[in-house]
Parts: C-alpha cells; sequence; structure tokens
C-alpha cells in the first residue's frame, strides 16, 4: 500500500467519527441538565460537519490521485463464531466502510445538506424550547446517513438505516406537546418496523447463503456499478424482494406512501433534509447499491421498475389535489423517488441508467431543501403581495379539480383520499398482526395460569378488548 493509499484509509473513518463526536458533544451536557446554549451548539456543528465533509473529499481526492476505484477501511471483526467441526461454517460482524462511486456523493451530499439545514436551523429555532432536543436528533441523524451511505456490511448498513429511522420519528414528534404530531410519529414508527424487518431478513438470508454479511460477497469485488451477483438467480430474487420491501417502507413507496405527508408534522429543517432529501432516498440508495441483484434477476427489475411507477402515479394524482404547502412538495418529491426506482429497476437492461439514478437522486435531494426552506418565506411574499396589490392572486388549477363526477371524479375522490392506503394498511396487515399477537397473549396467560394451577385454561383473559387500531383509522383532518 502506497504512502497515499494509507492516508486516505486514516482519512476514511473520521467522516464517522465527526458526526459521531457530535452526538456526544450536544447530548452528553443536556443529559446532565447543563445543555450548550444557541451560538456554541451551532459552532460545534459547524466545525464537526466541516470536518467529516473535508475528510470525505479528502478520500476523494486521495482516490483520485492513486487511480483507486474504492477505498475499503476495515475496522474488524467485532463478533467471530466458529463451527468446531465445519471450517465453513461461520460467523462474523465486521465493521467495514467502504468509499466509491455511489457511497462517496451520498455522503458529500449529506454533510453539505446538513451542514446547509443546521446553519438555516439555527436561526429558525431561534430562543425554540426543544432546541438542543433537534441538534442532538439531528446529529444522531448525520450519523446513521453517514453511515449507512459507507457502509460495506449489511449489519453496519442497518445500524445506519436503524438511527436514521428512531431520528426521524422523533422528530415527526418534535412538537410532542400537540396530539397530532406524537400519533402520526407513531404511525411511521410502525411503517419503518415493517421495513426495518424486512432488512433484517435480507441479512439473515444473506449470512445462510454466502456465510457472512460483507458486501463483497454479496455482490462481487468489482466497484460499483460492476459487481455481478455471487449467488444463484433465485436466490438473487428472494433477497431482493426482501430489500425491495424494506426499500419500500424507508422511502415511502406504494403502499406504505401515507406516512409522507404525516411526517410534515415535523419542523421545517427537519422536513427539508429528512423527508425531501436524505432519508426519503435511503432506500433508493440501497437499491443503487443492490443493483448487481438486480442485474441478476429479470423478474426482481420487473417488480422495482412496477413499484417505481406505481409509486410516481399515485403521487402525482394525490399531490395535484393537495391545499398546503408542504404536502404538496412532500407528493412532489414521492413522485420523483417514483421515477428514480424505475429508473434502478431499468438499468437491468440498460446499465447506464443505473448512473442516471444517481445524478437524479443528487440533483432531486438539493432541489427539494431548496424548496422545503424558501417554502415559509415564499407564502409571507404571497400575502405582503396580495395586500399590496388589494386583491387575491390568482391560485393554479390541478388536472383533476374541475370534473364533479365521471373517471376524473373517481379519480379526484381517490387522490383526496389518499389512495386509501392508510386504511388499506389498517385492514390487511396492521389488524390481522394486532388479532394473531392478542390470541398469542391470551394462549401464553391461559398456559401461564394452567402451570400455575392458579385458573382454569378455558377462559377468559384480562388482554384488553378494546381495539388497539382503532385511531389509525381515524379520518384525517
Amino acid at each position: 500500500m502506497t504512502d497515499l493509499a494509507a492516508l486516505a484509509v486514516a482519512c476514511g473513518p473520521v467522516a464517522v467519527v465527526a458526526p459521531l463526536a457530535l452526538v456526544f458533544v450536544l447530548g452528553v451536557p443536556a443529559l446532565v441538565g447543563a445543555p450548550l446554549p444557541e451560538r456554541a451548539t451551532d459552532r460545534a456543528c459547524r466545525a464537526l460537519i466541516a470536518i467529516g465533509l473535508l475528510a470525505t473529499l479528502a478520500v476523494f481526492v486521495l482516490m483520485l490521485a492513486t487511480g483507486d476505484r474504492h477505498v475499503v477501511v476495515n475496522l474488524g471483526n467485532w463478533v467471530s463464531i466458529h463451527h468446531p467441526t465445519d471450517e465453513n461454517a461461520h460467523y462474523h460482524f465486521a465493521v467495514k466502510f467502504e468509499y466509491d462511486r455511489l457511497s462517496l456523493p451520498l455522503a458529500v451530499l449529506s454533510f453539505t445538506l446538513c451542514g446547509t439545514i443546521g446553519a438555516f436551523a439555527a436561526r429558525y429555532l431561534h430562543r425554540e424550547p426543544g432546541y438542543t432536543r433537534f441538534f442532538v436528533l439531528f446529529a444522531v441523524f448525520l450519523t446513521g446517513m453517514v453511515t449507512a451511505a459507507l457502509a460495506d456490511t449489511i449489519e453496519t448498513l442497518f445500524a445506519g438505516w436503524e438511527l436514521v429511522g428512531l431520528s426521524s420519528v422523533l422528530l415527526v414528534a418534535y412538537f410532542q406537546e400537540r396530539p397530532a404530531p406524537a400519533r402520526n410519529g407513531l404511525h411511521v414508527w410502525v411503517v419503518y418496523r415493517v421495513s426495518d424487518a424486512a432488512l433484517l431478513f435480507a441479512a439473515v438470508a444473506l449470512h445462510h447463503t454466502t456465510g457472512e454479511g460483507d458486501f463483497d460477497r454479496l455482490l462481487g469485488t468489482a466497484p460499483w456499478p460492476h459487481g455481478r451477483a455471487a449467488i444463484p438467480e433465485g436466490q438473487a430474487l428472494v433477497i431482493g424482494l426482501l430489500l425491495l420491501l424494506a426499500a419500500a417502507g424507508k422511502s415511502a413507496l406504494v403502499p406504505f406512501s401515507g406516512w409522507l405527508p404525516r411526517a410534515m408534522e415535523g419542523p421545517t429543517p427537519s422536513s427539508a433534509v429528512f423527508y425531501g432529501a436524505l432519508s426519503v432516498h435511503l432506500g433508493v440508495f440501497l437499491l443503487l447499491r443492490m443493483s448487481p441483484l438486480i442485474a441478476a434477476s429479470g423478474w426482481l427489475a420487473v417488480a422495482v421498475v412496477a413499484l417505481g411507477l406505481a409509486t410516481a402515479v399515485y403521487a402525482y394524482l394525490a399531490g395535484a389535489v393537495q391545499t398546503d404547502i408542504k404536502s404538496a412538495l412532500s407528493f412532489a418529491s414521492l413522485a420523483q423517488v417514483g421515477i428514480i426506482v424505475a429508473e434502478i429497476g431499468a438499468g437491468h437492461w440498460l446499465p447506464i441508467l443505473w448512473y442516471v439514478a444517481l445524478t437524479h437522486l443528487l440533483g432531486h435531494a438539493c432541489l427539494r431543501v431548496l424548496q422545503f426552506v424558501r417554502a415559509p418565506s415564499l407564502l409571507r411574499d404571497y400575502r405582503e403581495l396580495e395586500n399590496a396589490i388589494g386583491e387575491q392572486l390568482p391560485r393554479p388549477i390541478g388536472p383533476l379539480a374541475t370534473a364533479p363526477g365521471g373517471v376524473r371524479g373517481r379519480l379526484y375522490r381517490f387522490a383526496l383520499e389518499r389512495g386509501h392506503l392508510d386504511a388499506l394498511l389498517v385492514c390487511c396487515v396492521v389488524r390481522p398482526c394486532v388479532g394473531l399477537f392478542l390470541w398469542l397473549d391470551r394462549l401464553e396467560r391461559r398456559w401461564a395460569a394452567f402451570l400455575r394451577g392458579s385458573a382454569p385454561v378455558d377462559g377468559s383473559s384480562t388482554a384488553p378488548r378494546t381495539d388497539p387500531t382503532a385511531h389509525v383509522a381515524e379520518r384525517r383532518t
């Protein structure tokens, strides 16, 4: 290894350590009851985000200087279990980070947009009671985003995936004194649990097929996007479908699209950088990382294209009838995410589309951040202009707003109800699962009572009789 290559490997961990250090710098004083002042919080955010960004750019420059297509930073096996008789049967949990054509752009994008939004939030949330809480969760999100972007094992990716989900949900419920943010944050959390379970099952399947969670064993050793799946087509289809389900939950693809407008309950800075730019694209990034699986299975590629197009059409229809600017922007963002997903699936037949999808992702994320941040002042400018001219400015008319009956009328009602996706999930997923869990709870109570000899085994249960999902089907206001 040359000196420049060794320097690149040494700079790599700094990109992950910097946001993690920010979590401790802001979180530890808050835990002991002495949070940093607003100015110190702002300076700490700027300094550590700048350090992480410079470290990432340094790795990029060193890669160009050495001609390397990717740099792997291996922090070693944290868990290693070997079978006593079979040498091929083993398990290890390695912490590895990879800098390549896919991870570097997303890491740079994460630092750049989070730095921009951090500077904006320092003024937007000035003297807000939850100022420190926002920035601690913001730092957790950045840590998770960078970890997931640079991960070279599915366990490392899962760790970053969880940090992103936890911080996103807590910021949806940021205004916790009101019932709507807490309720919508719980809804987002439930959808994220489905996504996390799918990713966890994919990790288990990966270990059963390849023996470990390293991406080079699954996707080949060639740098992205030239890797080739090291598993048969059938196994690629199964693991790919699990990963597609995980991406659908995280990126609000159909049928999980209902959580995205609910996430707009959070403050504008988190809406801009999470659900307009970074968090909503994390599932897309997962599909890009697993593009060798899509290349190995035509059926998986068809499923990805179909899901992406269905999401784009749904988001266009739902966005056409929205009356508030944040919901309209969220559905506009979702429509572009659906198109990006379709581009990734079409890469099975035309691999150049994977580069197109990556470029589309980067440009779309920057545009949405600008639009979300500009939205509050844009509304203020409109009001001032209307006050100056003494009348209302003409409002744009959506394509579905003029037909009370017929096909367009039915489409209008479908879009107004957001496709009934929330009710569909409650009916087909939530209630059956809750019913199963309640039945298992009653079964456990009966057997426990039988073994203790304290009650008959036929009967009743002390489990709650009310429907715990009733509030989910409540009509949105």
